[in-house]
């Protein structure tokens, strides 16, 4: 049974399977490769990992920070999970025939050091990037929700940059290098997020509408280590 007073919403569910899936892909397939395109050097996962803050703005919008803060430790969990798959998966002895045990080190060899920094300044950025949003949202009364999405963005992109790329490359690439793609891939996501304005307002009012929800977090515990919703 469900606890008196518990909702139930009919695209949730998805919208945290969403949240995962762009998540997960985005820090194990394109997290460890360096890109150049017209002479601008990024990260490769830059062009998809935006998208999960995108979710994360509009979880906060529609459901409120509690059901966010749910869908971030979902996404932990899975990043956790993959990780742990991936040092497996390399630890087994290849058999003598198969070519590809080097292949796979390279690409996964430092998924551990990524998956770690990864881990970390993605709870810490997008449990900013919540709290600031739902704090706005009640501050604006509702409105203005493009300064709230980019705004809530800008915060938590800077707190998930500033502690990923130190923790995750230094050491393995030039300082120097660290700090270019550090500053390229934070512009490329902040402006990944206005660029994305017009689809979030879609989704946002496909949602609040066919969910008859519009979450105000007035009275809301923003404690981090929870999963009450």
């Amino acid at each position: 049974m469900k606890p008196e007073g518990q909702r139930t919403y009919k695209y949730y569910d998805f919208v945290m399977a969403a949240f995962v899936t762009v998540l997960l892909c985005a820090n194990l397939i394109g997290a460890s490769k360096v890109a150049t395109l017209f002479g601008f050097t990024f990260g490769a996962g830059v062009l998809f990992f935006p998208i999960s803050y995108i979710f994360g703005d509009i979880l906060t919008e529609v459901y409120g920070y509690a059901r966010s803060r749910r869908v971030v430790w979902t996404g932990f969990a899975a990043l956790l999970f993959a990780s742990v798959m991936s040092l497996a998966i390399l630890a087994f002895p290849p058999a003598s025939d198969w070519p590809h045990q080097a292949a796979f080190e390279t690409v996964f060899g430092n998924t551990w050091r990524i998956a770690g920094a990864s881990m970390f300044a993605y709870l810490c950025g997008e449990f900013c990037n919540s709290f600031v949003l739902a704090k706005m949202k009640v501050k604006t009364a509702g409105r203005f929700l493009w300064m709230r999405t980019i705004g809530s963005t800008i915060v938590g992109e800077a707190v998930d940059s500033l502690i990923f790329y130190p923790l995750a490359f230094l050491g393995v690439w030039p300082a120097e290098q660290v700090i270019a793609v550090m500053m390229s891939n934070y512009m490329l996501k902040v402006g990944w997020e206005v660029v994305n304005t017009p689809i979030t307002y879609r989704i946002v009012n496909f949602l609040k509408k066919a969910e008859s929800e519009d979450y105000y977090d007035r009275d809301t515990n923003f404690t981090p280590f929870s999963l009450r919703a």
